[in-house]
């Protein structure tokens, strides 16, 4: 839960972190630091941000934001605006919340303040001031009661921002077979805006399988070779917003007369459009001008055309003119060429181990695999933990959800045995040398570890022991990692074959 307040008082760093989780003494980060301040803690975490953002996203969106204080659950962050919370709440919140949860436990909470300056009413008034800057852009000096500024040869025209995040390019777009479509049409759209086959191109498609990232690459793809061009990318809840406020000012036409002036249009989310009637009817305005003035209409959903509800059926007629593409779940060899690219872009080491362990059991998207991936660089670089399988299935269960495959007993019994190349008559039998009796150890160990199987019946299934028994073998196991480095390795590459099943 993320809550806005007013800044009241800023309050002065809290004498050391300790004092300040004293709240909760289990929280990670105290078993890292003494006598940092939550200040400290922020600028570790804000170095972690930089590594993960271009220069621009993070002189802009993060450098601004002031640590207040922090009470062992709540971190309090003072932002420019409420811009900010928009904008980072949006796009980076599931790579910045692992941070937060690894320097300041898993528990924090943020919660963002705005200036005592700036009044509720100004908070507010984002849309409105969007709507100031479409006036502006319309109503030029001379030109004040002229409807369509444009249609005056020679007048000069003003560059908008396209507002486009300079991370979504087609140079890091990961290419599978789940999105090849979406990128080849992408790519030409870019090369010929509006005077291609496929407008408007409709791109749709589970949250968090990058459609947001396709639609902006055609974007600056287009900006690149077409400077010229009035690009423009907005998310369907702002464009919302910007036409109640013009509505409350009795400027609806400038604000059509400003979105019929934009040659490549890329809306996001137009599902959200739903039981709008009178947005609708306004977008329907802009939709049919840009359609018959040859500019690109963009569109991305989470629902094909014919399955939105409460859209009016003229438009829904529109969205399938041109060109629908789907962006599905990524594969498994697509999710591998994903995770090595967002592991070159954290500058980290992760086993090829993880690695497929990672694609073969996250049943998510590519943001749930960005938040697994930089929660295990944070265990890794603060609390020095050795990146392994075990590690990582510890890092799931808190970040995303996890394709749980059975793990039995007799499936842990076997794979010991395989590996340790000890026939499985012998492992059940009588017998209590050495080898056999450590090869129990560790089923019992990984059983314990790895089923939800009650310790008497674990020692039932191995030998027919009882629960003091599997307790034991599990201390013992547990020795002989921290003080054998060579028995830790087997066993990790005994368990990686489990969890393999």
């Amino acid at each position: 839960m993320y809550t806005f307040v007013k800044r009241k008082q800023d309050k002065d760093r809290v004498p050391n972190l300790r004092t300040a989780l004293s709240n909760n003494p289990l929280n990670p980060v105290t078993m890292v630091v003494d006598t940092q301040t939550y200040s400290d803690i922020w600028q570790n975490c804000l170095s972690l941000i930089k590594e993960r953002t271009s220069t621009d996203e993070f002189t802009k969106w993060f450098k601004p934001i002031v640590p207040l204080d922090f009470d062992g659950t709540t971190l309090r962050l003072r932002v420019p605006n409420m811009s900010y919370v928009y904008h980072i709440e949006k796009n980076y919140i599931p790579s910045l919340k692992p941070i937060i949860h690894q320097m300041f436990g898993t528990k924090t909470q943020l919660r963002y303040t705005v200036p005592s300056e700036q009044s509720a009413a100004q908070a507010a008034a984002l849309a409105a001031q969007d709507t100031a800057k479409i006036k502006k852009f319309i109503t030029q000096t001379n030109t004040a009661n002229i409807p369509d500024p444009y249609a005056i040869p020679g007048l000069k025209r003003v560059q908008i921002d396209p507002q486009l995040n300079p991370g979504y390019t087609f140079g890091n777009f990961i290419v599978g077979e789940c999105n090849k479509l979406a990128r080849s049409v992408g790519m030409q759209v870019a090369i010929e805006p509006g005077t291609n086959p496929y407008n408007p191109l409709y791109i749709y498609g589970r949250s968090g399988l990058g459609k947001t990232h396709i639609v902006q690459a055609i974007g600056h793809a287009t900006k690149e070779r077409r400077p010229e061009l009035q690009v423009l990318y907005v998310p369907m809840n702002r464009f919302q917003a910007q036409y109640t406020t013009a509505v409350r000012n009795g400027e609806v036409n400038d604000f059509i007369s400003f979105y019929q002036m934009i040659d490549v249009l890329i809306i996001d989310d137009i599902q959200e459009l739903s039981g709008k009637e009178k947005t609708q009817n306004a977008f329907f305005n802009i939709f049919n001008h840009l359609q018959l003035a040859g500019k690109q209409l963009i569109f991305t959903s989470d629902k094909t055309p014919v399955e939105l509800k409460d859209i009016e059926q003229r438009l829904i007629t529109r969205f399938k003119w041109g060109m629908t593409v789907e962006l599905e779940q990524p594969d498994y060899e697509t999710k591998i060429k994903i995770i090595r690219s967002k592991i070159a872009k954290l500058n980290i080491q992760i086993p090829e181990d993880v690695v497929g362990f990672l694609a073969e059991h996250i049943n998510a998207n590519v943001r749930e695999i960005e938040g697994a991936l930089s929660a295990l660089a944070a265990n890794a670089s603060f609390l020095n933990k050795k990146i392994t399988t075990s590690l990582a299935k510890d890092i799931l269960k808190m970040y995303v959800q996890v394709c749980q495959k059975e793990i039995t007993i007799e499936h842990i019994v076997k794979t010991v045995c395989e590996h340790l190349n000890l026939d499985i008559e012998k492992f059940n039998s009588p017998k209590r040398t050495r080898e056999i009796a450590q090869a129990r150890q560790i089923a019992m160990y990984l059983s314990k570890q790895h089923t939800k199987s009650p310790l008497t019946a674990i020692g039932a299934a191995i030998g027919g022991k009882n629960h003091a028994t599997v307790l034991h073998a599990c201390k013992a196991i547990t020795n002989l990692m921290e003080t054998d480095k060579v028995f830790r390795r087997t066993l990790e590459e005994i368990e990686r074959k489990v969890t393999a099943k």
